[in-house]
């Protein structure tokens, strides 16, 4: 029997930087050009968001400091400012790579067997900036891994793509069972907030923050007793419908987030049959699902929370408890929508605050641009890596 393909080690990590989400909500609400509509959407949207903290990088929107040359907020007028994409990115570049080390760092921290030396990949993940040499370089670079590490970067894919990161990772440990792959994800959303009377970019204003996350995924037989999950199997689908109600593009003045209203409608209309495929591989699986009753054979639920709405209506439409809900509601509730590492902050809740037994399985779900959504199913390890 081969050996499972084990993740492993996750490590988050956000900004110093809080924010409270009423504080947030006020600012925007009190921007000069909007009109009262807008100003009503944005505290309905805010309110409803199902967030009380988010983290950013942006030290100038801690109300508590008052920059000398404000470039995103002017706290004297309590103006929203509007930087170019240039001066944005320039801030990801500084920013982005301290976060990728150190989630990086804290996954080999955290590993009580593998160390730097045994690191052959390095996969990194993020949708808010580019640059070049990437933080796969820093990640190297910063924590004296050897050179010849491979290196891949999954950029602009957006909030699903720490699955697809997971996936090629399994793909390089099946390949190569000496194989382990250190997959980090940092998303700096907040960059690219910015004041408007569109509803989706209020939406999406309400929602997003900053963070980082890390693990470690490999097929070595390490036999220590360091809480883990299988990855044993991943789906992708695409609701082609909502490709125009989730899209991601670069302005003048930032990233340009499209998230429509009807997303959540959407994810609960497709749902069903997006996920059917990757369960109908196991005939026990396959047969719970059809019988709409997949929550009772899958314990565990990482869905990355894009949003309250969208948590809703997946619960409703698989029938899910408030209990297997709690870790991505929770990770929403505390971060806000981190992008592609919110998956794996609600993973690691799982494994190290929901008390997963060995034997239970974790469904993983994504959603992003296209709309897409990325699922996966892993099995909690016992000690020392068996099922």
């Amino acid at each position: 029997m081969s050996r499972p393909v084990q993740l492993r080690s996750l490590s988050t990590v956000v900004p110093e930087t809080p924010l409270e989400q009423q504080t947030v909500r006020d600012v925007f609400a009190a921007q000069p050009e909007l009109g009262r509509l807008a100003k009503r959407l944005v505290t309905a949207s805010f309110d409803g968001s199902g967030i009380e903290t988010r983290h950013t990088v942006l030290r100038e929107l801690d109300l508590s400091e008052e920059p000398d040359d404000p470039m995103f907020f002017d706290r004297a007028s309590g103006t929203l400012l509007a930087p170019g994409t240039k001066a944005r990115n320039e801030v990801y570049a500084r920013e982005a790579g301290a976060l990728f080390v150190e989630a990086a760092r804290g996954a080999l921290e955290a590993d009580p067997v593998i160390g730097p030396d045994d690191v052959t990949h390095v996969v990194t993940v993020s949708c808010t900036g580019f640059y070049a040499p990437g933080p796969d370089y820093a990640i190297v670079q910063r924590l004296g891994l050897s050179d010849a590490v491979q290196r891949y970067h999954l950029g602009f894919m957006g909030c699903y793509a720490s699955v697809p990161a997971l996936r090629a990772a399994r793909q390089f440990c099946l390949a190569d069972p000496d194989a382990v792959v250190l997959v980090v994800s940092a998303e700096l959303c907040t960059l690219h907030l910015r004041s408007s009377e569109n509803p989706d970019t209020i939406v999406a204003t309400s929602l997003f923050s900053d963070g980082a996350a890390a693990c470690l995924v490999t097929a070595r037989e390490l036999g220590d007793e360091a809480p883990s999950f299988s990855l044993d199997g991943f789906h992708t689908a695409i609701a082609t419908e909502g490709e125009k109600d989730m899209a991601w593009t670069i302005g003048d003045s930032g990233f340009e987030m499209v998230l429509s209203t009807a997303v959540p409608q959407i994810i609960g209309e497709n749902i069903e049959a997006a996920l059917r495929p990757l369960y109908a591989a196991e005939e026990e699986l396959g047969a719970a699902f059809d019988a709409g009753d997949i929550g009772d054979a899958v314990t565990h639920w990482a869905i990355h929370p894009g949003g309250r709405s969208i948590l809703d209506k997946v619960q409703e439409r698989l029938r899910l408890s408030d209990d297997q809900l709690r870790p991505a509601r929770e990770t929403l509730r505390e971060y806000g929508n981190m992008s592609s590492a919110t998956v794996l902050f609600v993973l690691q809740r799982i494994l190290e605050q929901e008390r997963a037994r060995p034997g239970e399985r974790v469904a993983a779900m994504a959603f992003g641009p296209g709309l897409t959504a990325e699922s996966a199913l892993l099995t909690v390890l016992a000690p020392g890596h068996g099922a």
